[in-house]
């Protein structure tokens, strides 16, 4: 429950309030702020372009696991049996 009926002056002290706040002077970045905006902007310019899926190692390990699956080799695939019937020599 509010206590509106308890404090009548309520706007007043609202009026106050913000009065102090427009009377204060407006904040003011740290020192060298924009130094530091500056240089880490000119060391982003400086980097080599890349996308940025290629920078994360999980993509680039995916990508390679991709390009190795779908090159075609499947001797990675057959078990370490010996070879079919049909391609083992002929007995004399």
């Amino acid at each position: 429950m509010s206590d509106s009926a308890a404090r009548p002056d309520t706007d007043q002290e609202w009026e106050a309030l913000m009065r102090q706040l427009r009377t204060q002077p407006p904040a003011q970045p740290r020192p060298f702020f924009y130094n530091r905006v500056r240089a880490r902007l000119a060391t982003e310019a400086r980097r080599p372009w890349l996308p940025g899926w290629v920078r994360r190692p999980a993509y680039a390990v995916l990508l390679g696991a991709l390009v190795l699956a779908l090159s075609g080799d499947d001797a990675g695939l057959t078990s370490g049996a010996a070879p079919p019937a049909a391609h083992a020599p002929a007995p004399r």
